[in-house]
């Protein structure tokens, strides 16, 4: 790659590295495999982008190429990814004054969102982007329509995990 792409590359990934992160938090439960998950999606990125056309914006080719690492990653490694338990890893505020229901219901959410299939996390975490089913269905490789009848299936699930 040569001096000036790589600069862009550098410029673009520091601006659009969040997202990498947020796709990072979705497939995995604790900071080491989050690190692993990053640096390989980090790789990925790097290799394609020369070849990265400008047909999609950058931000929703850079949700595929780390969303089928992950999901490629994690069903290719039959290894099991270790996880700890959210009150361990949460750090908790000692305030009278602490209303924590609002964490509470994100850790449940979570809790919940794990359970999913990979694609289904993957059309949560893109939804949850505020993502419309036309980003949606071009990052995921759907059609628009089965989008959305996806994502109203794993509502319903999620309902169902969330209020048993």
């Amino acid at each position: 790659m040569n001096k000036e792409l790589e600069h862009k590359f550098i410029s673009e990934f520091q601006e659009n590295q969040n997202i990498i992160h947020k796709v990072c938090r979705i497939y995995t439960n604790n900071q080491e495999a989050h690190n692993d998950l990053f640096q390989e999606i980090t790789i990925q990125l790097w290799k394609a982008y020369p070849k990265f056309r400008g047909d999609s914006k950058l931000s929703t080719w850079m949700y595929r190429i780390g969303l089928n690492t992950a999901i490629t990653l994690y069903r290719k490694s039959k290894r099991t990814i270790q996880t700890q338990d959210f009150d361990t890893v949460l750090h908790k505020i000692k305030s009278t004054d602490y209303d924590n229901t609002e964490e509470e219901q994100l850790k449940l959410m979570y809790k919940a969102i794990h359970q999913l299939s990979d694609i289904e996390k993957a059309l949560v975490f893109l939804y949850l982007e505020d993502k419309n089913y036309k980003e949606i269905s071009e990052t995921i490789g759907i059609s628009e329509v089965n989008a959305r009848v996806k994502m109203n299936r794993i509502k319903t699930r999620l309902r169902t995990i969330l209020n048993p």
